[in-house]
């Protein structure tokens, strides 16, 4: 286990429109090591990584949001940066092949509710795919 002030390879872009569970997850990440953008909206985070295609190694986001929804985000994202690491977290069922095949590997998919156990293993795992940011 890393110390807390460690530094991890691995910036995560987190977008999630519920507001309580979006400082949880940063905090829980910022205490992981990993440096974190957090963003209440698709746009938000759209805005972001728009300006900054690849300043992130991972994009966890929620599925099931209001303006622009996650799957929109990713496919934009992916069309900037096809190698971005991508978590959708979501209360809903997702299927990741209607994302594009190429990214299939480079992308997980945790149902809510989850540990933080859950969500560091998947992290990681998607980080190791990419090899390490």
């Amino acid at each position: 286990m890393r110390d807390v002030g460690e530094p991890q390879q691995g910036r995560i872009l987190l977008v999630d429109d519920e507001k309580a569970l979006l400082i949880v997850m940063e905090q829980y990440l910022r205490r992981l090591g990993y440096g974190v953008e957090a963003c209440l909206s698709g746009q938000e985070a759209w805005d972001r990584f728009e300006a900054h295609p690849f300043a992130y190694s991972l994009v966890l986001a929620d599925i099931t949001m209001p303006e622009m929804s996650g799957q929109e985000l990713l496919l934009r994202m992916l069309q900037l940066n096809s190698t971005i690491g991508i978590l959708i977290c979501s209360g809903y069922p997702f299927d990741i092949s209607t994302l594009p095949s190429t990214v299939h590997q480079q992308t997980g998919f945790l149902q809510k509710p989850f540990t933080p156990k859950m969500l560091s293993e998947a992290i990681e795992r998607l980080l190791a795919v990419r090899g390490g940011g």
